[in-house]
């Protein structure tokens, strides 16, 4: 039986989707590592189905201004996923890559834009790849794109995408341990809902 909305998503197909969501978290995480060239390690993935104002707050408020790298996904599923990447965490690319630190996102250039784009695409990729993987699916992705805006405005973009069809997002995510720090970083994945039954169809699970 077809869901209609993600709310109607049951315990067994949300368990099926933390899976894949901790597989292709871990999967970033190990691209990520091999990147930097430095150990990076993940706590254990947090998979939601959330609503539009509830997964504001979950990464931090709306009126928080943070980067994101876009992807839209076709194939055999459609749907968009976003890389949401805190100060915290583009300090540590930065750092690593650049050797600098940034005191806020006014003082970003071509330069650092460039390293988080490519660091949000290789992780977004990763996972999607994994999910590819797992499920048997032909998936393509778009050339990423970036906006630095306050976190409301950068979660609008996949509700005006898909809200007709669904309230609802979902969210992945977990925090990069590097040099035993825990930095944040959340992917947000939203499929439409003919892509979720495709999907979970592919993934055997049957209600």
């Amino acid at each position: 039986m077809n869901i209609k909305n993600y709310e109607d998503l049951s315990e067994l197909e949300i368990d099926t989707l933390r899976e894949i969501g901790s597989i292709g978290t871990g999967n970033a995480a190990t691209a990520l590592s091999q990147m930097l060239g430095r150990e990076i390690r993940i706590t254990l993935p947090e998979v939601r189905i959330m609503g539009y104002n509830e997964a504001i707050d979950w990464i931090g408020g709306p009126e928080v201004i943070t980067a994101g790298v876009l992807v839209s996904i076709s194939g055999e599923i459609n749907g968009i996923m976003l890389a949401v990447q805190p100060l915290e965490f583009v300090n540590l690319i930065m750092e690593t890559m650049l050797d600098k630190s940034l005191a806020d996102y006014t003082e970003m250039g071509d330069m650092e834009r460039s390293a988080l784009i490519e660091i949000g695409n290789i992780m977004i990729s990763t996972f999607i790849n994994a999910l590819s993987g797992l499920a048997g699916m032909s998936l393509e992705l778009t050339v990423p794109s970036m906006s630095i805006d306050m976190q409301g405005a950068l979660l609008a973009v996949p509700m005006a995408a898909y809200g007709g069809q669904t309230d609802y997002l979902m969210t992945i995510g977990a925090n990069f341990i590097a040099a035993n720090k825990e930095v944040p970083c959340q992917l947000l994945l939203s499929p439409d809902i003919r892509s979720l039954n495709h999907l979970l169809r592919k993934l055997g699970v049957e209600e």
